[in-house]
């Protein structure tokens, strides 16, 4: 039942030219190794293209919720998981029957911001013990130039007693969709791919294009494609340290110098790049790029501009709680009497995702000084955010009633509509307002009652 490369006889059928063959059967059956983020919207991809698709996790929960019809990402709807005929499982034993086996499981930095790929090393060793010879495996996590042939192919050969080339096949395509963005899923985004040979990759080039509509990118290697998605959020990671750098050094000139401003006045050049300032969050940009540090600094590089980035982009929750301070100390309040409203803990406008959220930094800055804090989240799950952050939270509706300050963090959709001068009237007096992403016309806000200040 499983596809071998160069046995036309349990090949999936391909059609066209050599330039632009399609695979056109959907006999493949492709098994998903990771439900989360990625693996959910790749299986109900593959799912709507026809394929016979098993989505297996070790989850209990997380499989049992997607066996009842509810969308565990709340990106796809509960719907798309109602309609499709993935078998969700927590049964390894499903990975044999599988011709690709595509693993999306996390990838994350420790303590030290060293990458941790025991994720991926512990799913090579399920997927190995399970497989069927011919097999091709396809990682998509996040992982640095040369991690998939020296982590996850050993783990296979070891679990599986198979040799990667002759009895099993590798090929590695990141994960570029955005959450929380449908004009960027699944579909939408040019994908990647890289084989640990010419003839694996097209293979698999193939298979993806059936459900990729933006097309593909063949890329020269495995550890070309490895290396490109790190290089992409490296490069955003970058450019966004250079404007809060500049958010940081306006702030200090103490010349009344709006950083937006002048990046407005500078973008009137064609050629100008157009970023803003803000807290950068999230599975990718604050990670990946550590991932290219590593493998840069065992080759005996060390990339001190990339490293430099970072250390900028992680100190902006800092440089956000020491403005709403100077705001609070220039209205003449005690700092340990004042209340501040935190709006938005997500990572990102629109999700429900509170994991890698840089607000946290925020809050525990203003608890440095004994100033009162309490979130307000309309996205996300009010239990895991007490937990997490380890402040009140507002639950159902926002309320502003004698707070000193509000700093807008997360710029939800919802909270374009507040009406700035109810909030002043329902905050105690001279309060401050720190908007993080610009979100709000700062005339406006000042002529509500607002001492504004955004980054």
């Amino acid at each position: 039942m499983n596809s071998t490369i160069g046995d036309t006889e349990r090949q999936p059928e391909i059609a066209g030219s050599e330039e632009n063959e399609v695979i056109e059967s959907r006999d493949a059956t492709i098994c998903i190794v990771g439900l989360g983020y990625v693996g959910l919207p790749l299986a109900v991809g593959f799912d709507q293209e026809g394929y016979n698709v098993v989505g297996f996790d070790v989850d209990d929960r997380k499989v049992e919720t997607l066996q009842s019809g509810i969308d565990t990402t709340g990106d796809l709807g509960d719907e798309a998981i109602v309609e499709s005929k993935i078998a969700y499982t927590t049964d390894p034993d499903e990975i044999a029957n599988a011709d690709y086996v595509m693993i999306a499981v996390p990838t994350p930095v420790d303590q030290n911001q060293q990458p941790n790929l025991d994720f991926v090393k512990s799913a090579g060793e399920t997927v190995g013990k399970y497989m069927s010879p011919e097999t091709t495996v396809i990682l998509e996590s996040t992982v640095y130039p040369g991690a998939t042939r020296e982590a996850l192919i050993p783990a296979l050969e070891a679990a599986s007693g198979l040799t990667c080339g002759e009895d099993f096949y590798v090929g590695y395509s990141p994960e570029r969709a955005t959450p929380g963005d449908p004009e960027h899923g699944l579909r939408d985004v040019v994908k990647v791919v890289g084989g640990m040979n010419d003839e694996v990759r097209d293979n698999v080039a193939n298979l993806y294009e059936t459900v990729i509509d933006a097309g593909v990118h063949k890329a020269a290697s495995l550890e070309v494609a490895e290396a490109s998605k790190v290089v992409e959020n490296i490069q955003r990671d970058l450019n966004i340290a250079l404007v809060n750098e500049l958010a940081m050094a306006f702030d200090g000139m103490d010349m009344d110098i709006d950083t937006r401003d002048v990046l407005e006045a500078s973008g009137t050049k064609w050629n100008f790049h157009d970023y803003r300032p803000g807290l950068v969050g999230g599975h990718c940009i604050p990670v990946d790029p550590y991932f290219f540090i590593h493998r840069s600094k065992q080759a005996g590089y060390a990339p001190h501009l990339i490293e430099q980035s970072r250390i900028v982009n992680e100190s902006m929750p800092a440089h956000v709680s020491d403005m709403m301070i100077k705001e609070l100390n220039r209205a003449g309040k005690t700092l340990r009497d004042s209340r501040v409203l935190i709006l938005g803990l997500t990572y990102k406008p629109d999700v429900a995702d509170i994991r890698t959220s840089k607000v946290e930094g925020i809050i525990r800055q203003l608890q440095e000084y004994d100033i009162e804090t309490v979130g307000f989240d309309p996205y996300g799950d009010t239990g895991l955010m007490r937990d997490q952050f380890g402040i009140p939270v507002q639950e159902d509706d926002v309320c502003f009633d004698n707070f000193d300050g509000v700093i807008l963090a997360t710029p939800h959709r919802v909270f374009y509509d507040l009406d700035i001068v109810d909030m002043a009237s329902k905050m105690n007096d001279n309060p401050a307002f720190v908007d993080v992403t610009g979100a709000f016309d700062p005339e406006k806000v000042s002529e509500s009652g607002f001492s504004y200040r955004r980054v």
